[in-house]
């Protein structure tokens, strides 16, 4: 291959790649632009909490936190027992719907363990702050329920 042509050529590829770099940059940025900010970051950066307040809220995410991953655990082993169920029957068996009603229980459990978090959590704070912790969690519901 002649100089021109790999020049040409190294051209060719560098845009390319440079290309492909610009546009994954661009849609991180646009995909974190659209993401509301979590609640994490909402109590610990724009509530502006006491000292007090901040090491009650540390003692109760640190406590959710714990018993967390046996929740999502949970969730996980039944869906596993409901793929099971499903791929050795041949229809809607007494045991798919005993691996529905499991995987059904282990989300509410989730779900009741992260309301009761929530609140948990805005008991602590003052009213002020409890109208902005509480318009955050409607806005992650809603924007969960897309």
């Amino acid at each position: 291959m002649s100089g021109k042509w790999k020049s040409i050529v190294v051209t060719a590829v560098l845009a390319a790649l440079a290309s492909a770099a610009a546009t994954w940059a661009s849609a991180t940025w646009v995909m974190r632009a659209q993401q509301p900010p979590s609640l994490h970051s909402i109590v610990h950066e724009k509530l502006q909490l006491s000292a007090e307040q901040d090491r009650r809220l540390d003692g109760i995410e640190a406590r959710f936190a714990s018993r967390r991953p046996a929740l999502e655990a949970e969730v996980r082993a039944a869906n596993r027992e409901l793929a099971a169920a499903i791929a050795a029957s041949d229809g809607d068996t007494p045991q798919v719907q005993a691996a529905v009603d499991h995987f059904h229980t282990a989300m509410g459990d989730l779900q009741k363990a992260t309301i009761a978090h929530i609140f948990e959590m805005r008991s602590v704070l003052t009213p002020a702050q409890a109208e902005v912790f509480d318009a955050a969690v409607v806005e992650a519901l809603r924007a969960d329920a897309g």
